[in-house]
């Protein structure tokens, strides 16, 4: 296996559940829809990913190589998938009280918690 991907393999194998992931989290919830939310959504979804590949090398350098090859990789893919887990969870978090104060101009109705 040629080193690029065997350093990769952990992205490679995820994309599939990333590409999931993203698509939820870009259509959830449907509405209110201003004009803000793409650029913070596409920016959430790429820091997303940046953190993810950031994170699953370390995580491959940190592990100990005298468990073998198979355990940084074990390592790196645990830890980055956390990481991008967390990411998208704080740009939900995030999104969802900056469209509290969001009005639905059709139905003239909050939305968010109510306080």
């Amino acid at each position: 296996m040629s080193p690029f991907v065997e350093g990769n393999l952990a992205a490679l194998l995820f994309a599939p559940w990333f590409l999931i992931l993203g698509v939820l989290y870009w259509l959830y919830p449907r509405q209110p829809r201003p004009s803000w939310r793409r650029g913070f959504d596409i920016g959430a979804l790429v820091l997303a990913v940046v953190v993810f590949v950031l994170v699953l090398h370390w995580g491959q350098g940190w592990a100990d190589r005298g468990y073998g090859r198979m355990w940084q990789q074990i390592v790196g893919t645990s830890v980055s998938y956390g990481a991008f887990l967390s990411v998208l969870g704080i740009a939900v978090w995030v999104r969802h009280r900056l469209l509290a104060g969001q009005r639905d101009p059709r139905m003239g109705v909050r939305h968010g918690p109510r306080r």
